[in-house]
């Protein structure tokens, strides 16, 4: 098209594949095979070569196709494509969102090296960093939300770690809280702690946001990691995981993961070029979708406070500026706190009828959980008050119904919450 830079969601359709690879096929198809054919045996040994890091590609030398624990061509396809929203040179792809999330940390960590993450976080990930990571050696060192840069700064000092920090993980926006991480903030914290002979890698859970609402790359982060499961697989079908960075950084990634045998297999790889075709409609109706329900929510006399981005402002300053440097939308994503605590809680949630009571997240249907029993069960019940997730706090994963209909659900839910003071007034 005269050379015009197509839009990611234009390029979603077709970019990475011909149909006359696959006898005209429009699709690629589900390439279902364990293994591929050389077609001599000196095109086998180059290939083994570059997979196995014995040396670089040469120049215009391509990447053959080996053992689908290595490559196959749904991945290919999928990395590539994946690769556009981010603009990231590379990108690979897992069976789980907890596999890259393992395969990530297993890689650029080491006993005796420091991680300094962020808290919330998904509440898998917590679990591997203060229940599995600490038992190779690897010192954990945690911050809150909210803190500022030289608050941080400090926390890393005072542990006593900081000449051994080597990653800095965080989730933003935060997992259910929908606080903000400044992502230039960590990088200038990783800057100031790294050494020549010790680079400090940014990582950043982008899976709250997913492709469209956020870039960590463009804000200084190494690492992008997605649970693909939410809202690039979208149909509650699928479970997967993706890394972006660097060809460097991916590359690193991709060898580990050859090893550990955690790649995404064909079948996953196409319900996910499926599911990128509509990402940015679905995305965008679940954005709007999610203001009309939040507006809602706001003005009940049954809700106390509502997490939602899209209504940051002045009355919040720390946060409102980084949401607008770095976020483009209010996201799909809102959690709220019911009048009264657990029991009030769950009466709301088993009185949905439209909104599925469930786990997970950025998928077509509306979800509801209850956090702290839920998906931040693990966490110490202090830390789980100091993150404001009590028995009141509930989780919405707006969907792409209508929201009026949304809407209703969640106003004949709330009819059945029963909080004494306001029977009385």
């Amino acid at each position: 098209m005269n050379d015009r830079k197509l839009h990611p969601e234009s390029l979603m359709m077709s970019y990475g594949y011909n149909p006359e690879w696959s006898e005209g096929a429009i699709k690629c198809p589900i390439f279902q095979t364990s293994t591929f054919v050389f077609k001599t045996a000196e095109e086998g040994k180059a290939f083994f070569e570059v997979a196995y890091g014995l040396r670089d590609q040469r120049p215009n030398e391509k990447m053959g196709l080996i053992y689908s624990r290595i490559n196959n061509p749904d991945l290919e396809i999928l990395e590539n494509r994946l690769t556009l929203w981010d603009e990231a040179d590379d990108c690979a792809v897992f069976e789980s969102g907890m596999s890259a999330v393992s395969t990530v940390m297993l890689e650029f960590l080491k006993p005796g090296d420091t991680i300094l993450y962020s808290s919330p976080l998904y509440g898998g990930t917590e679990h591997f960093l203060q229940h599995v990571l600490t038992q190779f050696g690897v010192n954990i060192i945690r911050f809150k939300t909210g803190q500022s840069r030289d608050e941080i700064i400090d926390i890393v000092n005072k542990s006593g770690h900081s000449a051994t920090l080597k990653m800095i993980y965080i989730e933003t926006p935060a997992n259910p809280t929908n606080d903000l991480i400044d992502i230039a903030a960590c990088r200038q914290i990783a800057d100031h702690f790294s050494a020549k002979v010790r680079p400090i890698y940014l990582a950043v859970d982008n899976t709250y946001f997913g492709p469209l609402w956020q870039h960590p790359l463009k804000h200084g982060a190494d690492i992008i990691l997605y649970s693909a499961t939410k809202y690039i697989g979208g149909h509650s079908d699928v479970i997967a995981g993706a890394v972006l960075g660097s060809s460097e950084i991916i590359k690193r990634i991709k060898t580990l993961r050859t090893f550990l045998g955690n790649m995404a297999g064909p079948w996953t790889g196409w319900l996910l070029l499926r599911s990128l075709e509509t990402l940015k409609p679905r995305m965008e109706t679940q954005a709007r979708n999610a203001r009309h329900v939040a507006e809602f929510l706001v003005n009940h006399p049954k809700v106390e406070r509502v997490n939602y981005l899209g209504f940051l402002d002045e009355s919040n300053p720390v946060q409102y500026e980084i949401f607008k440097r770095q976020c483009l939308s209010g996201g799909a994503m809102l959690s709220f706190d019911v009048a009264g605590g657990e029991k009030e809680a769950f009466a709301f949630l088993n009185h949905l009828k439209l909104i599925k009571l469930a786990v997970s997240l950025g998928s077509t249907e509306s979800l509801a959980e209850h956090p702290a029993t839920m998906t931040h069960v693990d966490l110490d019940p202090a830390e789980k008050l100091d993150l404001n997730i009590t028995g009141k706090l509930i989780r919405i994963s707006v969907g792409v119904e209508h929201h009026e209909d949304i809407i209703a659900d969640i106003a004949q839910a709330l009819d059945h919450v029963q909080v004494p003071e306001l029977e009385m007034a």
